[in-house]
């Protein structure tokens, strides 16, 4: 069986892994070993914040419908149910940035989530 040397097969891996940690400092950088460590690392929080990002979108969404709707006299469930009732079928994302920067509509939309609403005495 004739020899294989593996030491152009070893560079490609180690550029591979040395092109994934252009950007970070020193050793975390020019070292395999240590460069290893910090991609593998910075792979798996992006796989993990990909979707944690989601979730904090929806958090922030919310708490800026909360803050406008609170300035119309809302909280932010009686809105929701509301828009339930009234039949408007927006997602959140829009209504935040209808909160931010067309406050008008808002107050129309809002308005009509009021009147869907039943008057309790």
């Amino acid at each position: 069986m004739t020899r294989v040397k593996r030491g152009v097969t070893a560079h490609q891996r180690h550029k591979k892994v040395l092109e994934l940690t252009k950007g970070f400092v020193g050793g975390r950088r020019r070292l395999y070993k240590s460069a290893n460590e910090t991609a593998m690392r910075a792979l798996s929080n992006a796989y993990r914040h990909r979707k944690t990002r989601k979730r904090d979108f929806h958090r922030l969404w919310i708490v800026r419908i909360n803050a406008a709707a609170r300035l119309e006299g809302l909280s932010y469930s009686q809105l929701m149910h509301g828009l339930k009732l009234a039949g408007i079928e927006l997602d959140r994302k829009v209504l935040a940035d209808l909160a931010l920067q067309d406050v008008d509509s808002f107050r129309a939309i809002v308005a009509q989530a009021q009147a869907a609403q039943p008057v309790t005495a």
